[in-house]
């Protein structure tokens, strides 16, 4: 029997490459956001060593991955947040987590304020079908009794309000540990980069798995 043409060979082709364009096709990769200050735009660190990038290594070693974007600016509030909220964070992003606040406490600003800005970029992210991680800072006690209770409240009220995942204490395990931390206190190192991620990578991933 003579050799089919080479149109014809493409013809009956052409079933198999049909069958197989579905297992071809990849994902898309699920986005995670990270709207916040310094310590999300990696002050004083290279951006591999930096928390974003730490974080979307913890991703993949828990078998979620994604691409963890960083959208902070160094000394940034929730007031800045929330100027930036609506083009800082992209609309393919699956989950973004709220890192803000810590310059509020820094600066001392009223907790109602920091509370409603919050409140405010969490009811944007929602109304985008965004999920959300909040990310919490405590207050020292030497701030002040009264100011710290206040301040620290005010987290967990908004995760509950919202219905929203909830990290209680973003620099946990690092703050205040001269080793983990760059020369000025405050600004965590490689090290607590990692730290901090590889803490925050199971809520991250928790939120991840809830959007399938």
């Amino acid at each position: 029997m003579a050799e089919p043409s080479p149109t014809r060979r493409s013809l009956f082709a052409l079933p198999l490459l049909a069958a197989a364009g579905p297992a071809l096709a990849q994902p898309r990769a699920r986005v995670v956001t990270v709207l916040g200050d310094s310590i999300t735009a990696g002050y004083g660190l290279p951006r591999a060593a930096a928390f974003p990038a730490q974080l979307q290594a913890q991703l993949a070693k828990l078998g979620a991955p994604a691409r963890v974007r960083a959208a902070g600016v160094s000394g940034d509030t929730t007031a800045g947040g929330l100027a930036r909220v609506d083009f800082s964070v992209a609309k393919d992003t699956d989950v973004a987590v709220v890192a803000l606040g810590a310059n509020d406490l820094l600066q001392g600003q009223d907790p109602k304020r920091t509370r409603a800005n919050l409140d405010a970029i969490i009811r944007k992210l929602k109304a985008r079908r965004i999920a959300v991680v909040l990310t919490g800072i405590e207050a020292p006690v030497e701030v002040g009794g009264g100011y710290a209770r206040d301040f620290n409240a005010v987290f967990p009220a908004l995760a509950r309000t919202h219905g929203v995942a909830f990290y209680p204490n973003l620099l946990a395990g690092v703050a205040r540990m001269p080793a983990l931390n760059q020369a000025d206190g405050i600004h965590p190192n490689a090290r607590g980069a990692a730290i901090i991620a590889a803490r925050l990578a199971p809520t991250v991933a928790k939120a991840l798995a809830a959007r399938h």
